[in-house]
């Protein structure tokens, strides 16, 4: 027999009952949808700006999942370390898969509004230049570079170059399961140990294995984010500045993690 405390309704804390938080107000749309603030009347102009913002988004949790990751290889939580580099796989592809939808935009149209945009430019983008000093590619140059940094844009990006990358952490990784890593060298011959022996080190073998498709995946971005730019405005200098495609091309063979690369000529 059930009792009237059995059967009583439950706590109105989900739904519109519960009256303390809606979607809108949780997800922050009113101030979010307000962000799109266009500098012309061309229709592209709006798909331009959600595309970028929508990059930021992604840039801002790809450097929330790899801190996360890095930190867990220090801690030598390494399955959790796999398992955060996997999301950061499905991110990375979806950035790659959404220059689609900006190729949708034609050169005309692109250009009733690009002139506006002068000086800025995605070269600009702090939290990709995050992503690239967390994954190992540190670059002091950029902060002397681009003279537009904020003060709190300059410091973070300080702080990224003081601080540990993804190698620095999987090399600590290496060293708790006493794999040398004191010289390139050294590493190679420890990955070749790890490569060979996955019965023993097959975590070092998978987190090698992750780090490269992290680093797979980026180079993949670079490659169909330049077609995209020569495809949108040829062979024309960059918004801000730059060379534009060419720039974009001379960056195409970088790698984050070359030695891992060049294991693959020792297997």
């Amino acid at each position: 027999m059930t009792t009237d405390k059995e059967i009583s309704p439950p706590s109105a804390q989900f739904g519109e009952d519960g009256a303390r938080l809606s979607y809108g107000t949780y997800l922050r749309l009113a101030q979010l949808l307000d962000q799109q603030r266009l500098e012309t009347d061309a229709h592209d102009e709006l798909l331009f700006i959600t595309i970028h913002q929508v990059y930021e988004l992604w840039f801002k949790q790809l450097l929330h999942e790899l801190e996360a990751a890095r930190q867990a290889m220090f801690d030598d939580r390494l399955w959790w370390a796999r398992h955060l580099l996997n999301r950061v796989h499905e991110i990375e592809r979806i950035l790659i898969e959404q220059v689609g939808v900006l190729e949708t935009m034609t050169p005309q149209d692109f250009l009733e509004f690009r002139a506006r945009l002068a000086p800025a430019s995605g070269f600009q983008s702090v939290q990709f230049r995050e992503l690239e000093f967390v994954s190992g590619a540190k670059d002091a140059a950029f902060l002397r570079r681009f003279r537009g940094l904020t003060d709190d844009e300059a410091a973070r990006l300080r702080r990224r170059l003081d601080e540990p990358t993804l190698w620095d952490a999987f090399l600590a990784a290496m060293r708790a399961r006493d794999l040398p890593t004191g010289t390139d060298d050294e590493i190679s011959a420890s990955l070749r140990t790890a490569a060979h022996d996955r019965g023993g080190y097959g975590e070092v073998w998978e987190l090698a294995e992750g780090l490269m498709s992290h680093d797979e995946l980026a180079a993949g971005w670079r490659a169909r984010h330049v077609t995209m730019v020569e495809r949108m405005i040829g062979t024309k200098t960059g918004t801000g500045g730059s060379s534009g495609a060419s720039y974009l091309r001379s960056r195409l063979d970088f790698r984050y993690y070359p030695l891992l690369w060049e294991l693959r000529s020792w297997l």
